[in-house]
């Protein structure tokens, strides 16, 4: 997989000895979206620490760019509860600041 373009607001994420890429397109985001609800609210309930697993999981399955054949999601799911959230917290603040400033 390649590295992560900062400069299209992708980020790493490093679960289960792999890279994988997240790059939070506007497709991504509206798929994310349908299923999680309005990006706005997702972004308050993260600043509220109200974010939940799911969520999380859920923004990073749709902001996967190029997956490892074979990830599902259920399977990104259990890495990222192996990682552990104090890892996961810069990511995942990457992705917010791009919901909110764009690139």
């Amino acid at each position: 997989m390649s590295a992560a373009n900062r400069a299209r607001g992708e980020a790493a994420l490093e679960l289960a000895g792999e890279t994988l890429r997240l790059r939070p397109s506007f497709a991504a985001l509206v798929a994310a979206e349908q299923e999680l609800g309005p990006l706005f609210e997702l972004v308050e309930r993260a600043a509220a620490g109200k974010l939940s697993l799911s969520d999380m999981a859920g923004l990073f399955w749709h902001c996967l760019a190029d997956a490892p054949e074979g990830l599902t999601r259920e399977r990104l799911g259990e890495a990222i509860v192996e990682a552990g959230l104090a890892k996961l917290s810069p990511v995942l603040g990457s992705i917010i600041r791009q919901i909110l400033g764009g690139r």
